[in-house]
């Protein structure tokens, strides 16, 4: 036995911000799903954060949900650094 913990599969979650509304969960996937989700994103140019636990967070959500607000600071904090890091509100730090 290596001591090693086993690894969980990838999770990904998908979140949908028009600006206008709260953001809202459009898409879940766990292991080779979330591989798919992910490999999909790059090549359309969909910004990746990695954040385990908001995610595990946010899979817990039914689909079309919008965040309940107890999740808003950590939601507000990956939409503000993709805003940041696409150029699209001001400097990347």
């Amino acid at each position: 036995m290596s001591g090693q913990l086993p690894q969980k599969p990838p999770l990904a979650v998908a979140l949908e911000y028009d600006h206008e509304t709260t953001p809202r969960v459009t898409a879940i996937g766990q292991g080779d799903i979330a591989e798919k989700m992910q490999d999909l994103a790059r090549h359309h140019g969909v910004p990746l954060v990695e954040n385990p636990q908001l995610a595990a967070a946010l899979s817990k959500l039914p689909l079309d949900q919008e965040i309940p607000e107890q999740l808003y600071r950590a939601v507000a904090e990956v939409l503000s650094y993709i805003l940041r890091t696409s150029g699209k509100l001001g400097a990347a730090k």
